[in-house]
């Protein structure tokens, strides 16, 4: 759990007090491989923070394909904001990639802890503003850069996620099939 405390000292301090009282309110998860958190049609329930390992958000499309929209690696949050605050069922799933152990803040003592602690609030509003600036670039991409483009940038900003992740997720996430990125990636770009 310390890992998260050090990434809320990165937006907001916490006393060592306020430490303990966050400590108390989460669950420590391990998740193995392949295992999923969220299944399409449940109510998310949680947000999950990654201490470590990998998980993806996906929905089957209706062609029966897997679209990744979004990661979620050592140090980042993931959940579902919709089905958790409207609890309504959930479009998606929430998987491990990997071998993951996670902090698990339960919707049901959000509001306690934040009451308890109301920085943290702001916290949350600063982590959700930058998950929200990545998702508009990451749709501005997708917009205006064709596929290699899109294949490029991400590698050269994110090469240590490249080797984590099977590439036929990658391809989801970038919008473009499996075949097409191998196809890119025999160019040697």
């Amino acid at each position: 759990m310390q890992r998260l405390a050090e990434h809320i000292k990165k937006f907001i301090p916490l006393t060592e007090e306020e430490q303990q009282v966050l400590f108390s309110y989460l669950r420590y998860q391990d998740v193995k491989r392949k295992e999923h958190l969220l299944r399409q049609g449940q109510i998310c329930s949680a947000n999950y923070f990654v201490l470590k390992g990998c998980l993806r958000m996906y929905y089957i499309n209706d062609n029966g394909i897997e679209q990744i929209v979004h990661f979620g690696i050592d140090n980042w949050w993931i959940t579902d904001y919709d089905s958790l605050d409207k609890r309504i069922p959930s479009q998606y799933f929430i998987q491990a990639v990997e071998h993951a152990e996670i902090a698990v803040l339960d919707r049901q003592v959000q509001d306690e802890l934040f009451a308890r602690i109301p920085a943290l609030e702001r916290y949350f509003r600063l982590v959700l503003q930058r998950a929200y600036t990545a998702a508009q670039q990451r749709i501005r991409y997708i917009f205006d850069y064709s596929g290699e483009e899109r294949y490029l940038h991400f590698s050269r900003s994110f090469p240590e996620f490249m080797q984590r992740v099977p590439q036929y997720m990658l391809a989801s996430y970038l919008g473009f099939t499996p075949e097409f990125l191998s196809k890119i990636r025999a160019k040697k770009i």
